[in-house]
């Protein structure tokens, strides 16, 4: 693959993964505008993107493989365009949700797309380079969200920057279609209408319930009942895919111990990133008294070890095998989440970065070889699923870590998470929120670094 196709691909991960964050720090400017959303509009605001987003990635994957990799990609930066626009021009805030849940869509093709047209494209000697490569792009995406949400959020408005998407998604439509080859799809793949229905649906009603949890109360039969739905859902869909004659995939893969492991490990390692992302612009605003442009700056310690890591942690893969890095990463993740829960009011800046230093060399450690596990775990033909379940993987964790941090901090802060009613109060349960997600992640590394002690299974012929 050429160095500028590379750069194309992972450009458009960068700008899929970054809207997942950017209108967090958006949040008192969307409160006060003309929209006058109330306190569940703002919060399905922020959410319809995540949830669409999580729920068709396994289904975008399998539309990829059977109608082309590089169609859906087009498409996907189409939707993501389009969404943008109807978000920079709603008047209501039903509007904003659905411009918002477009982009979601948008995301969802755009993801898997870019990483199984990367492992057709790439030799097998280079492949855990270029998800390397990959990993790298989706984490930065993360914190270009942030700096772009800060420093629209001071200088600019919220409409400026869904705007500003559009042309980028124009940029990338066209960067996409003169540089990225044709893949040859695959016109036997199944996509099964009924069988993406109903995953779509149980994601949906998993996710729903995960981000509703904090506000409804966990116990709230709101939040159970999304619960319950979604396991049913997910009962109906493994009974029927094990009686298709060509299901939208087969359960049976997840017998594959190296794909169990790569995904739970995906899911915690983004759980502790996320957990990080939700309270950063709150203690870095509430407790520190930064405006948000400079809130949206300080995170970028964050991409020194995004960037210099991830090649290195392939390089220990390809030595190695996953174990080595995947276990020192999401320790070393652990490891950050506790240190920052440590910061308080007096800390200086420096130190800070410090440990989010820490938390930016642990992820970018283990992420190369958590995704070579989920992706190489399928055969080729299956790229576009494994890809799914990769990023899928990564946005139910996402919004795992942001749950359970909102969880801890709702609980113990009065007032409201966009304006507590006390600096310290809130710094005092931040920290017991990052212990507690720490502690999750470092029981979450103990099942990984055991499914990984199994005997290595090659890929599935499902």
């Amino acid at each position: 693959m050429s160095r500028p196709a590379l750069l194309a691909l992972c450009a458009c991960v960068l700008v899929a993964q970054g809207m997942v964050a950017a209108v967090n720090l958006l949040i008192p400017q969307l409160s006060a505008s003309t929209l006058h959303p109330t306190a569940t509009e703002l919060l399905w605001a922020v959410d319809a993107y995540v949830i669409v987003f999580a729920a068709l990635l396994i289904p975008a994957g399998a539309l990829g493989d059977r109608y082309g990799r590089k169609g859906a990609l087009l498409a996907g930066l189409a939707l993501l365009g389009a969404g943008a626009a109807v978000s920079a021009v709603a008047g209501t805030s039903a509007v904003l949700i659905a411009g918002r849940g477009v982009c979601g869509a948008g995301a969802a093709l755009i993801m898997p797309a870019t990483m199984s047209v990367l492992v057709h494209l790439t030799p097998p000697e280079r492949r855990s380079q270029a998800l390397a490569t990959w990993t790298l792009s989706a984490g930065l995406g993360g914190l270009a969200g942030n700096v772009g949400g800060g420093l629209a959020a001071e200088y600019l408005s919220w409409r400026a920057l869904f705007w500003a998407v559009v042309p980028l998604a124009a940029a990338l439509a066209l960067a996409t279609a003169r540089l990225i080859p044709a893949v040859p799809r695959r016109p036997e793949a199944s996509v099964d209408p009924l069988g993406a229905a109903l995953l779509t649906a149980a994601l949906v009603a998993v996710v729903h319930g995960i981000i509703e949890g904090p506000t409804a109360g966990w116990a709230s039969f709101q939040v159970l009942g999304a619960f319950g739905a979604g396991a049913a859902l997910l009962g109906v869909f493994t009974a029927h895919a094990l009686r298709a004659a060509n299901p939208l995939f087969d359960p049976r893969v997840f017998r594959s111990a190296r794909l169990r492991s790569g995904a739970l490990g995906i899911g915690a390692a983004f759980f502790g990133l996320f957990s990080l992302f939700f309270v950063n612009a709150q203690y870095l605003q509430y407790v520190k008294g930064f405006p948000p442009a400079r809130t949206g700056l300080a995170i970028v310690p964050l991409t020194i070890g995004m960037a210099l890591v991830p090649r290195f942690g392939a390089r220990l893969q390809d030595r190695f095998g996953p174990r080595p890095p995947v276990t020192a990463g999401l320790l070393l993740i652990a490891g950050g989440l506790l240190l920052v829960s440590t910061a308080d009011a007096g800390t200086p800046y420096p130190v800070y970065a410090c440990y989010l230093l820490v938390l930016s060399i642990g992820t970018g450690l283990c992420a190369p070889a958590l995704t070579v596990s989920v992706v190489t775990a399928l055969p080729a033909h299956q790229a576009g699923l494994g890809s799914g379940l990769n990023t899928a993987a990564r946005e139910i964790g996402a919004a795992l870590g942001v749950a359970v941090v909102g969880t801890v901090l709702a609980s113990r802060v009065h007032g409201t998470l966009q304006a507590p009613s006390h600096p310290a109060e809130f710094n005092s349960a931040m920290a017991l929120a990052l212990r507690v997600a720490a502690g999750l992640l470092l029981l979450a590394t103990l099942a990984v670094t055991t499914g990984y002690r199994s005997r290595p299974d090659g890929p599935s012929d499902t």
